[in-house]
């Protein structure tokens, strides 16, 4: 079975995608991110600490919030003081992800947290909280330099993510809450500008599938994660330069 996409999008075609940049006054570094009608705001800011265990070690840290605001989906998110599964594991994804590209020593014992705000969703949206929050931590890094507060070189690589899966025996890319609400197989990977894999997530809920499914299901975000960091280069080129290492 063929399916029909909604907004008319070929199988392998991604929503479109827009950052806009120190979207907020207030904050080291900040910018909205539109996937679709996925919108989420990410903002970065600093404080002179880190954990415990970092204490004395000369290197930083860089961690996550994430959550959605009561009218970012159809039905009222309430809100709460307490951390849904779902919120933690998002906020672990964005913070592994970051600390996987940056050069945690040239920050000293600092700490980036990163709110990932969710102010409207339809599906994707960890994938734009990770794109956001690099988007925001290239910003205030910028910024940094500029009042020599940092080192640089301090990030190794641009990142991305997109989600894949399958629905209705169909591969798909960059799925919104309509396909990835009855997806078979839903998927979520997160690479390097190198192409290098930080993460993936992938759960069968609907059937198993397949080693060759998987495979295709890869390849399919790697095409789209190319397309993303093309964008980020073109977005960010003035405030990335000196900031990447090779």
């Amino acid at each position: 079975m063929v399916i029909k996409r909604k907004d008319g999008r070929k199988w392998d075609e991604m929503r479109e995608i827009k950052i806009h940049k120190n979207y907020l006054k207030y904050g080291l570094g900040s910018c909205l991110v539109e996937l679709g009608d996925t919108k989420v705001l990410c903002a970065v800011n600093i404080e002179d600490k880190v954990p415990p265990f970092l204490k004395g070690t000369q290197t930083g840290w860089i961690t996550a919030e994430y959550s959605m605001l009561p009218s970012s989906s159809e039905e009222r998110i309430p809100r709460t003081s307490n951390l849904t599964g779902r919120s933690q594991e998002i906020r672990r994804i964005i913070g592994r992800c970051l600390r996987s590209i940056f050069d945690l020593k040239k920050l000293g014992e600092k700490t980036l947290i990163i709110d990932c705000d969710v102010i409207q969703a339809d599906g994707g949206t960890r994938v734009a909280s990770v794109i956001g929050a690099f988007s925001s931590i290239v910003l205030a890094m910028d910024k940094m330099r500029k009042k020599r507060l940092i080192t640089i070189p301090v990030l190794r690589d641009y990142l991305a993510g997109i989600s894949v899966g399958i629905v209705g025996g169909n591969i798909l890319l960059d799925l919104d809450y309509s396909e990835d609400s009855v997806a078979e197989v839903d998927m979520n990977v997160f690479i390097t500008g190198k192409g290098e894999i930080v993460e993936i997530q992938a759960t069968g809920e609907g059937r198993p599938f397949s080693k060759k499914e998987l495979f295709e299901l890869l390849d399919l975000a790697e095409k789209g994660i190319r397309k993303i960091i093309e964008f980020e280069k073109e977005i960010l080129k003035d405030e990335i330069e000196g900031l990447l290492g090779n």
